[in-house]
């Protein structure tokens, strides 16, 4: 079985209101993931993030720190009906809202909605993004492991 290797980046898009925390995610096939899609030629891991985001959730953002990564396998069949071994990794951004409507969502997204960040950890099915989740929790609400040192400062994070 041949093996390919891909190479996505995502993001995690918080905003503030009213004291609350609210992250976006998407429903996709019944699930409730994380924005996130492959890189395209010529284009940079943050500007995937952005783009994807954008694209299905329909939000604009400003990137404010790297969350780090993530890596799976899985099985797909190619246009011609072979088997092929995919190894993911994909790359994820902590993205402070700027602008948009969740509502303006690529049509490959049944749903995109607001979540308190809380309970975007319960929502999320898959248990690496439930990690990146609880990672961007730490870092928004400064309770990091000791030793990890955040790029930016409080006020950068909004």
């Amino acid at each position: 079985m041949r093996t390919v290797r891909e190479i996505s980046s995502g993001g995690i898009v918080y905003r503030r209101s009213s004291g609350i925390t609210e992250v976006a995610l998407i429903r996709v096939r019944d699930r409730w993931c994380l924005p996130k899609g492959q890189v395209e030629e010529g284009e940079g891991l943050m500007e995937t993030a952005l783009r994807e985001v954008r694209e299905e959730t329909g939000l604009e953002g400003k990137v404010v720190e790297k969350l780090g990564d993530i890596t799976y396998w899985f099985s797909n069949k190619t246009k011609e009906g072979e088997t092929i071994k995919i190894f993911k990794r994909v790359y994820f951004y902590l993205i402070r809202y700027l602008r948009g409507d969740v509502r303006e969502h690529d049509v490959e997204v049944e749903e995109a909605c607001w979540v308190p960040i809380e309970a975007a950890v319960k929502k999320l099915v898959y248990p690496t993004e439930k990690k990146m989740m609880r990672k961007a929790i730490a870092i928004l609400t400064d309770q990091k492991p000791k030793g990890e040192v955040s790029e930016r400062t409080r006020e950068e994070r909004g």
